[in-house]
């Protein structure tokens, strides 16, 4: 131990793993807007590491290109634990199958080292839409194909949309946005009709009666809107996964450093109070190790890859 290092414990300071980034600030890059469920949860990160580490833990959101520009900047990272990626649905298990070239390799240039789990989705409308139902909803856009369109903000909503089109019968059109915050803007202006998004992004917009959830997509029903039907009891086929959410750092990072991260974010996401928080958003967390995240991108990958392919998605 070093006379800083001596110091700091006697002052009952929490000491970092000395490998992991050595006495760098940490960083969570976030590759969407702020206001979604990936950044409200690496905002709960960035507290329990500040406190486990004793160093600042910064969030840096980095929208752009269904997330390429955040994981990129991640990508080109010093390996060594001091900057983390926030990985989403969309960056490491969509995209994959909806560019022909993307400039990364999730399985290659990245190692999962955490998971905050699965969540859920709102299929969101204006309170005045001219649907009462999930039934009213499919029933509209049969008799007349093509006039419901749905906002997107990512590989995830996008494809779910496409998805949830396709095994319903009906077509709709989809509608590009850089983040959520614009495609629910544009939804309550009446631009757009529905947007698919996680609960956590929808929640105040459903709360403070904004928007309606017409259904919700998930392992069970809400329990704070039991009312609220699953999309599987409409349309059973419908088995996507919810949106899932994790930590990644680049592939060169040592093994150590890995299995230290992998250590804390289990021990965050199984402990309150993240984990109330994360049971309040409708996700399910529990603790994985890095064989269980290897097995699970993998497998994940290629169902989003079929999801992609039953949605007859035009790959970008």
């Amino acid at each position: 131990m070093n006379r800083r290092q001596c110091v700091a414990w006697l002052a009952g300071v929490p000491l970092a793993a000395p490998s992991l980034g050595q006495d760098k600030q940490i960083q969570i890059i976030v590759p969407f807007g702020p206001g979604g469920s990936g950044d409200i949860c690496a905002r709960m990160l960035a507290q329990f590491l500040a406190q486990k580490t004793g160093r600042p833990v910064t969030v840096d959101n980095k929208p752009g290109g269904n997330g390429i520009i955040g994981v990129e900047a991640a990508r080109l990272a010093p390996a060594d634990g001091s900057v983390l990626l926030l990985a989403t649905t969309s960056t490491h298990l969509a995209n994959p199958s909806l560019f022909k070239k993307l400039p990364y390799d999730p399985g290659k240039d990245f190692r999962l080292v955490g998971s905050f789990g699965h969540g859920s989705t709102y299929m969101l409308v204006r309170p005045d839409a001219p649907y009462a139902s999930l039934q009213d909803f499919i029933g509209a856009a049969k008799a007349a194909p093509g006039s419901i369109n749905y906002g997107h903000f990512n590989a995830t909503s996008k494809v779910t949309g496409a998805l949830f089109a396709h095994e319903a019968g009906i077509t709709l059109t989809p509608i590009p946005y850089k983040q959520v915050g614009q495609a629910m803007s544009e939804l309550i202006a009446g631009q757009i009709h529905v947007v698919f998004t996680d609960t956590a992004a929808g929640e105040s917009f459903v709360a403070s009666g904004q928007l309606k959830a017409l259904a919700v997509h998930g392992n069970a029903r809400l329990k704070r809107y039991p009312n609220v039907p699953l999309i599987t009891e409409i349309i059973a086929n419908f088995t996507m996964p919810g949106g899932f959410l994790g930590i990644a750092v680049p592939a060169a990072t040592p093994l150590k450093v890995q299995q230290q991260l992998n250590q804390w974010i289990n021990e965050a996401v199984t402990t309150d109070p993240i984990k109330a928080r994360l049971e309040g958003l409708a996700f399910t967390p529990a603790k994985a190790s890095l064989a269980d995240l290897v097995q699970f991108e993998r497998e994940e990958r290629e169902k989003w890859k079929s999801f992609v392919g039953i949605a007859k998605i035009e790959i970008q």
